[in-house]
């Protein structure tokens, strides 16, 4: 392994917000080096071998959207962007214990519109809970008229998502066949706990400004696939190295100015570094304590909270083929979320459902056995089409510290630029206004990359 002795900028870790914010600095010409702790890139968003099968696993399912506006840009400029397909419009199928599933499509109207007309005739809703529908339409004129983000950073700091919902007239019908799901896909929490504003947030992206905002992408390839080798074949292209297996450290000169990165017992010299580790490891990567101008960060971010994903990987005999379900299920009530049929998503031959659980704290306790039990059964319920089938295999994943908890109340959420110089933050944590997903990741490494290029600039 060649470690270089000087570069432009160091990035610490090999996640999307990492990898987006190295391509952005190698494609302006910066010399690079990317060092991430872990044996495969991909941070939260990576992939494993299963033994048995020989399959190809996602540590957890991500879904993109048509509104991930910079993480499709960044997919573009590495040549991916095929890789992760969007829906022509949004098409939901919902489903629940009784077998009973409604699929909502948005016909091809101008935004809002496409939203409410496809609400209107969704068979889960009664004909009151389709009007009820009607009353986001302020809403989302609001959001079309001065952006989402502005009209989330106006909701009560103590508003949680379901009294937001509560105040805007939603039915519990409509709560349950669809805010709800979408309020705890998004922000890996139940919306009675997590606070509105992130909430609102989405909301406002996915659903009032482009009529396919809210169209489903899911990659079809395993998803550090989706981008983690396209991105070093650029950066390396372009002078730059990725290190895996590599713990880093900041090393910060007496004067109080970053001085590089130790990694492998060699110092790395370099003019600025951009951390993109989460919040749970940002006291782990100083040699001793964080230095004394980023002890408020470091206090945030000793604060913050984390919330649990966990996914049981069935494989079942027959195998559920991509006729069996769509691609993509949502589940209405119950202890599991979503269930997405790897055959019908991923190219080249995956035969195993994933079953997810989101904000499952509790679920995450429980032993591997009882949790199989829990999705067949759920899935069993919902999708009786599957009740012939002989469960093979199971593999649980837990992602403990998934996502960051939404909870009103936490502590503040740093920006990219921070108080030591030539230092910069990058990550879903940080403050994009975006809960914990792929888009805000994406969004901060290219903030945090626009950053050490303006500084360059200044410097000049």
């Amino acid at each position: 392994m060649t470690i270089p002795e000087r570069v432009d900028v160091a990035v610490i870790g090999a996640g999307f917000a990492g990898l987006c914010a190295a391509v952005r600095l190698a494609d302006a010409g910066r010399r690079v080096v990317v060092v991430e702790q872990a044996p495969r890139l991909g941070g939260r968003a990576s992939s494993f071998i299963d033994r048995e099968s020989g399959e190809r696993v996602d540590n957890g399912q991500h879904a993109l959207f048509g509104c991930y506006r910079e993480t499709y840009a960044f997919l573009a400029r590495i040549g991916t962007r095929e890789l992760a397909p969007l829906q022509p419009q949004l098409s939901l199928t919902m489903a629940n214990d009784s077998g009973r599933s409604a699929t909502l499509t948005c016909p091809r109207l101008p935004a809002p519109w496409h939203l409410l007309a496809g609400l209107l005739r969704w068979p889960a809703l009664g004909v009151a809970d389709r009007a009820g529908a009607v009353r986001l339409g302020g809403f989302l004129r609001r959001v079309r008229k001065t952006g989402a983000r502005a009209v989330a950073d106006a909701v009560p700091a103590g508003q949680t998502a379901s009294d937001w919902l509560r105040e805007h007239g939603q039915s519990r019908a409509l709560c349950d066949w669809l805010w709800d799901p979408l309020a705890i896909a998004a922000l890996n929490q139940s919306p009675a706990v997590a606070a509105a504003a992130p909430f609102v947030r989405v909301l406002g992206e996915l659903f009032a400004p482009d009529p396919r905002a809210a169209a489903v992408g899911l990659p079809i390839v395993p998803l550090d696939e989706l981008y983690g080798p396209a991105s070093v074949a650029f950066i390396e292209s372009r002078g730059g190295r990725v290190l895996s297996r590599t713990a880093a450290t900041v090393v910060v000169h007496p004067g109080g100015r970053v001085q590089g990165v130790r990694a492998a017992g060699r110092l790395i010299a370099t003019a600025s570094v951009i951390s993109t580790v989460p919040w749970h490891a940002f006291d782990r990567i100083w040699e001793g304590t964080p230095p004394p101008q980023l002890a408020g960060i470091a206090q945030a971010a000793a604060a913050l909270r984390s919330s649990p994903i966990l996914t049981v990987n069935l494989w079942l005999d027959p195998p559920a083929d991509g006729h069996a379900t769509a691609p993509f299920v949502g589940f209405v009530g119950g202890r599991m979320h979503w269930l997405f049929n790897k055959s019908a998503i991923v190219r080249g031959g995956a035969s195993h459902l994933s079953v997810v659980a989101s904000g499952a704290d509790d679920l995450a306790q429980w032993d591997n056995e009882r949790l199989t039990a829990t999705a067949m059964e759920q899935i069993t319920r919902a999708i009786p089409s599957l009740s012939s089938r002989r469960l093979r295999r199971s593999v649980v994943v837990r992602e403990h510290r998934a996502t960051f908890s939404l909870a009103p109340g936490g502590p503040p959420r740093p920006g990219a630029v921070t108080p030591l110089p030539d230092f910069f933050l990058a990550g879903d944590w940080t403050d994009t206004g975006l809960p914990g997903t792929i888009e805000g990741a994406v969004q901060s490494g290219h903030a945090a990359a626009d950053a050490v290029l303006g500084n360059d600039a200044v410097a000049l």
